[in-house]
């Protein structure tokens, strides 16, 4: 009897920690309401990509491209479906999405970075790129929002 109510215990802990995990899924609005990413899951870990740009098009109405990119051979390519997040990883003690990466288009430089929300306010995902060591960066807030707003 004992260890079954172990293993419901057990059971109970990891869904909800699997469920906390999940919450960092959807579209995320950046801080300067230029841009719109959404997050989802691929084999446990977790990735964003860009699906909607304010200024989506160049004045001659080409698509704004990876221009910054320090591999010349991606320098073509959309900003509209870039991949920006990748590699995160859930951390249920911290309760941060961790050991993931962040590529900044308008400069063309990738990150370290990890994510998280303050408190119990689900709607602001803390957002921090660093270089070496996280005292050595910056962090952005992205507000919840949906595809069509």
């Amino acid at each position: 009897m004992r260890i079954l109510i172990f293993i419901i215990l057990l059971s109970c802990c990891f869904k909800l920690s699997y469920a906390q995990s999940d919450k960092v899924i959807g579209v995320w609005m950046s801080e300067e309401k230029d841009g719109k990413v959404e997050i989802t899951k691929r084999n446990n870990k977790y990735y964003g990509k860009i699906i909607w740009i304010a200024q989506k098009n160049y004045i001659n109405g080409e698509p704004k491209k990876d221009l910054n990119n320090p591999d010349p051979a991606l320098r073509k390519r959309s900003n509209l479906g870039l991949e920006i997040l990748k590699d995160f990883i859930y951390d249920s003690d911290d309760k941060e999405w961790t050991d993931g990466t962040v590529y900044d288009p308008k400069n063309g430089s990738t990150y370290s970075c990890y994510m998280w929300f303050e408190g119990n306010n689900e709607n602001v995902l803390n957002i921090r790129g660093y270089i070496g060591f996280s005292l050595l960066g910056r962090t952005t807030l992205w507000t919840k929002t949906t595809k069509s707003e």
